[in-house]
């Protein structure tokens, strides 16, 4: 269940008003992971699918905490792409073509210091929902001249259960 790597370190909590500056981001060479170092000695190795349900995105977090997704099926995401912006964030880009989150130190640094209980809450999260991590599999599809079938509702078809 803990998919914490054995290279996360966690340095003692510090200020909130401390701003928090990487030395290192660096995509893993399988693009499931990214990993992040900050100057104070935080380092960690931060699951794509764990950045993706986290994306600080509008889309997933909504305008307050009431509106925040959870979203399923994203257990083979991967990264395609860590652009940076500014001095102050990176835009993460996925395979699944989500691309509007914007990753800021803290956030990052926060994903990763508080990675054990976000991940957890986010299991929980997934089981009250009756979500699951794995891919919604698409059905096989069908000859042509098959008439459709109704269906009794809809969805966006990402497990994100928002119908």
């Amino acid at each position: 269940m803990d998919q914490q790597t054995p290279d996360q370190r966690t340095p003692a909590p510090a200020p909130a008003a401390l701003e928090r500056w990487p030395t290192e981001i660096r995509l893993s060479g399988d693009k499931r992971s990214l990993i992040v170092a900050f100057e104070d000695g935080g380092r960690f190795t931060l699951p794509a699918e764990y950045l993706r349900v986290s994306s600080p995105s509008a889309e997933v977090q909504g305008h307050s905490p009431a509106e925040r997704k959870v979203i399923g099926g994203k257990r083979e995401v991967a990264i395609l792409k860590v652009e940076p912006i500014g001095n102050y964030a990176v835009k993460l880009t996925f395979d699944d073509m989500h691309d509007t989150g914007l990753f800021g130190w803290g956030y990052l640094y926060d994903l990763g210091r508080e990675y054990r209980n976000r991940w957890a809450t986010y299991l929980s999260e997934l089981d009250e929902r009756g979500l699951t991590r794995d891919p919604t599999m698409r059905p096989a599809k069908k000859p042509a001249g098959t008439p459709p079938e109704s269906s009794g509702g809809g969805s966006c078809g990402t497990g994100c259960g928002c119908h």
